[in-house]
Parts: C-alpha cells; sequence; structure tokens
C-alpha cells in the first residue's frame, strides 16, 4: 500500500454545508439560521456559562476558604510500605523504577505507620519525627534530599 493509495472509508467524507448560494441551494437567504434573533446576527449569540440573565451557577455557590497556590503536594510512604521492600536504600528514582510509585509529585514525605525491623538508607524530601525515630532505631538512616 502507498499514500496514494489511501482514501476515507466508504460514507466517512460528507461535503461541507455551504451556505448563503442562493434559494436554489436550499440554504440561500438566511443561510440556515432563522428568522432575525440574536443566534441571527454576525457573531451573535450567549457568552460561556451565560443562563438567560438567570444568577449563573459560578455566583450561586458559596465561596469559602483559600488554596494556596505555593502549596507542596507530597507523595506520602508509611514505614510499613518500606519494611515490605527488600531493599538496602529507598530513594525516590528507586521507587518508580519498581513500580511502587507513578510520579514523586512535588516530593516524597516519609510517614511512621507500621514497624520496621531491619537497617535501611531512606533519601526522601521529608520525613515525620516517628518515621525518623523508627528508621534510626532500626539501625537505618535518614537523609533529606
Amino acid at each position: 500500500m502507498r499514500i496514494e493509495e489511501l482514501k476515507p472509508a466508504p460514507k466517512k467524507n460528507h461535503n461541507p454545508k455551504r451556505v448563503g448560494r442562493g434559494q436554489g441551494s436550499g440554504h440561500g437567504k438566511t443561510s440556515t439560521r432563522g428568522h432575525k434573533g440574536q443566534k441571527a446576527r454576525s457573531g451573535g449569540g450567549v457568552r460561556v456559562g451565560f443562563e438567560g440573565g438567570q444568577m449563573p451557577l459560578q455566583r450561586r455557590l458559596p465561596k469559602r476558604g483559600f488554596t494556596n497556590p505555593f502549596r507542596k503536594d507530597f507523595l506520602t510512604l508509611n514505614i510499613k510500605d518500606i519494611a515490605d521492600l527488600n531493599l538496602d536504600t529507598i530513594e525516590p528514582q528507586v521507587l518508580i523504577e519498581k513500580g511502587i510509585i507513578k510520579s514523586v509529585k512535588d516530593g516524597i514525605k516519609i510517614l511512621g505507620e507500621g514497624e520496621i525491623k531491619r537497617a535501611v538508607n531512606v533519601r526522601a524530601n521529608a520525613f515525620s519525627k516517628t518515621a525518623t525515630q523508627k528508621i534510626k532505631s532500626a539501625g537505618g538512616t535518614v537523609e533529606v534530599i
């Protein structure tokens, strides 16, 4: 097969509707826009979200609180998740390679839920106090990236 032999599937190619080409075409005079009204005018129509003068949904809903645009979104891992892995060094690149996490987001934070029995070297962006204590008591090291 060559590129010049390619053609669209049958009944998939429609001719465009040619409006404003005279009465005989069936799309003459008003060019399928009907008679008068806002939508018949050039540039006519309503803006996105306009509800015909009714108070729009965006203004009816209550606005509360504050969204911090500088918030750091950490991916959290618990000690029990680390204990299940049979690795001596745990760092973001290793976790991605093993398929445990998909992306690092703004960093990884290790939390203290669970127990760890063996010494593990952990490199992450943040640690909770309990996680740091548990890793160090097991003989491991904690390194903030």
